[in-house]
């Protein structure tokens, strides 16, 4: 195919998937084309090289982390006499390295079992916890940049949670395993299994057994970690996704170690710390991928065509204060439940975080406070009779001056402050005593002078 023909292809392909579409009509359709924008936007951040990036970190702070991790779990299920189930679980997660997994955890069980935590001292346990939590911490802060959270727990928040997991997931990881072989244990359930059919669905849910496990870790790890409320059904399909790709990068890796004899003849010694390296590395972006999944599936406003992050421009940041303004003096105005961030997110079809930009600024304005729930609920700080909307508008045009960026500050340019000067005092002008309850009730009512059809008053709403 040549060049050109190639080209008008993917031209063609790029409109089908990101052109103008009618969401609300619903269909086979838009499920298809929101599948098609899912996979391309999972493609671009994949291309993009930050899901990669993150990955190559984690696999730094698990090589740091993962003796005093284990150290910790070995000392929580030697308590409750099941600490010989942690070689199991390792030999299970470092199977797709073959004898060189079993020589790995057998040198990492050896010092677990040699380590005194009795001779660390105080500070030497301290440090053992914090490299143990640091782990967590590093997925953390790649989940939330998935889910584009800014704000990371508290640090109190943060050991209260991480130790949760740390101490108390073993603990029922077991457990459940345990209450399992219990139950295949009783008479009458053996008797069950006698029977042909209920014997071959057991044997297929055996089958089933490790990706069900796997996809029940993941789909934990997306609702548990990420610091923002994730939905069930997004982390279940997230969690899906990945952990059927790490099964399957498992098979695939295991395979590539059975074919290729070269890479102890390459590496010597290093071979089997580079082998272990690349399947920690593999691992860790499966699980990012999945989260990535499990976030597009719970927020499809970010599937864009563009790579990197949403900005809005001027018009349209006024735009979305106006209607969140306008909505949320509806809900008063109507008594109905306030809106939350993810409604409006969802009402406006705007990105979250953009969104949370443009409600922070009318917070600081004082149009508009947010409750304590998770997610916050927005509510007027005033009566809408109260707000007028020019000085709403001026408030969000002047978000994020300060220090050098203020006008005041800036170069003199006389002749353009003027010219700026009169598009505000045009705009003004144009909705002068115009409220936040007359935009609410939809009484846009224009001035008698016409002036809101002259070209500057049109144009004044994207100015500054």
């Amino acid at each position: 195919m040549s060049g050109p023909a190639r080209d008008r292809r993917l031209a063609r392909l790029h409109r089908l998937v990101w052109g103008e579409h009618d969401w609300a009509r619903g269909g086979w359709q838009s499920g298809s084309l929101r599948v098609a924008r899912t996979l391309s936007s999972l493609g671009r951040d994949l291309a993009g090289g930050q899901l990669t990036l993150r990955a190559m970190g984690l696999v730094y702070t698990t090589l740091l982390s993962i003796v005093p991790l284990l150290a910790l779990s070995f000392s929580v299920l030697k308590a409750f006499g099941v600490a010989n189930q942690v070689r199991p679980m390792l030999q299970s997660f470092l199977a797709p390295l073959g004898e060189k997994g079993d020589e790995i955890v057998r040198r990492v069980i050896d010092f677990i079992q040699n380590m005194n935590v009795g001779v660390l001292g105080a500070v030497g346990l301290a440090l053992l916890l914090y490299t143990a939590v640091s782990l967590v911490q590093k997925i953390e802060e790649s989940l939330n940049f998935i889910w584009h959270v800014p704000r990371p727990r508290s640090i109190g928040e943060r050991f209260s949670r991480y130790l949760s997991v740390l101490l108390v997931g073993p603990i029922l990881v077991f457990s459940a395993l345990g209450i399992t072989a219990t139950v295949m244990s009783i008479e009458t359930v053996r008797d069950l299994l006698a029977i042909d059919a209920f014997g071959r669905v057991v044997q297929a849910l055996s089958r089933l057994m490790p990706y069900l496990l796997v996809i029940a870790a993941f789909t934990f790890v997306y609702l548990f970690i990420p610091n923002t409320r994730v939905r069930l059904g997004p982390a279940l399909l997230g969690g899906a996704a990945g952990g059927i790709g790490w099964q399957t990068a498992g098979w695939a890796f295991a395979t590539f170690i059975a074919r290729s004899g070269n890479y102890a003849a390459i590496y010597s010694g290093f071979a089997i710390l580079v082998l272990f390296m690349i399947w920690l590395y593999v691992s860790w972006l499966v699980l990012l991928f999945g989260a990535s999944v499990a976030f597009y599936a719970q927020h499809p406003e970010y599937l864009y065509a563009q790579g990197g992050e949403p900005r809005l421009s001027n018009r349209m940041r006024e735009r979305t204060a106006l209607a969140a303004a306008a909505l949320v003096a509806q809900r008063f105005a109507q008594g109905s439940p306030l809106p939350s961030l993810v409604e409006l997110t969802r009402e406006l079809g705007v990105p979250s975080h953009v969104l949370t930009t443009v409600l922070e600024a009318l917070e600081r304005g004082g149009y508009l406070v947010r409750d304590g729930a998770d997610p916050p609920r927005y509510l007027l700080a005033r009566d809408p009779a109260a707000i007028r909307v020019d000085e709403l508008l001026e408030t969000v045009r002047a978000a994020g001056e300060g220090g050098f960026l203020s006008p005041g500050l800036s170069m003199p340019t006389g002749a353009v402050d003027q010219v700026l000067a009169r598009v505000q005092q045009a705009a003004r002008t144009s909705i002068d005593g115009m409220t936040l309850r007359d935009l609410a009730a939809g009484d846009v009512h224009a001035p008698a002078d016409g002036s809101a059809e002259g070209p500057a008053a049109s144009s004044a709403t994207g100015a500054a």
